[in-house]
């Protein structure tokens, strides 16, 4: 039960990034009242939770309909995850946990970016929505794992929300040196559970059977 928490929590931070996220929305409500900031953050992260949750919830049956198998699933997921915790590591941004530059200068002219890009593709982007599918297939017929897994989702969205609340001072606190840090060892971690998703995925296939 701890071990399905740590990994859920782990995951789900490392993919939707909550300081990443925090030092974006710093930046496109630069000139944004303090009320119009918390409102925006608020519904930011309602909507992206809700998002989340319909894709872990019913996401299983979505693949289902599309023919994909589960040993699909976490083969892609790993990889997926994979190429995430690289560019982690590495310091770098990508499409699956941020805005690309095209996305940036679309938000740019936006006068409300609560559902774009905030809520989708920065928190609830590609790379946080695939681990939650991959999550709750993974814990398929255990429903007090699926629990933990959804508790932690809430979990990190809650502290995503704080973030962007104290982007400010959070950026003060920890710097970019220290922003980095973090991301590069969850980095690390989230990279060994992709290659374990790869591995699980491989041998449940019975390619290697």
């Amino acid at each position: 039960m701890f071990e399905t928490a740590g990994i859920a929590l782990a995951t789900f931070f490392a993919t939707v990034a909550p300081i990443d996220v925090a030092a974006m929305f710093a930046a496109l409500t630069a000139t944004a009242a303090p009320a119009e900031r918390r409102s925006i953050a608020i519904r930011g992260i309602v909507i992206a939770t809700v998002i989340l949750l319909v894709f872990a919830l019913l996401g299983k049956f979505l693949l289902a309909g599309m023919g994909i198998s589960l040993a699909a699933l976490r083969t892609a997921g790993g990889i997926l995850l994979l190429l995430i915790s690289i560019d982690m590591v590495f310091a770098r941004t990508s499409g699956a946990t941020s805005t690309t530059d095209e996305e940036d200068r679309e938000a740019e002219h936006k006068h409300d970016i609560a559902v774009f890009p905030l809520a989708t593709p920065l928190i609830a982007g590609p790379g946080a929505i695939g681990a939650a599918i991959l999550l709750m297939a993974n814990a398929e017929g255990h429903v007090t794992h699926q629990l933990i897994i959804l508790a932690a989702l809430l979990v990190v969205m809650l502290a995503t929300f704080v973030a962007m609340l104290t982007a400010s001072q959070l950026h003060r606190f920890l710097g970019v040196t220290g922003m980095q840090v973090i991301n590069r060892i969850f980095g690390i971690l989230l990279s060994a559970l992709a290659v374990q998703f790869v591995f699980d995925g491989i041998a449940q296939s019975g390619l290697l059977g």
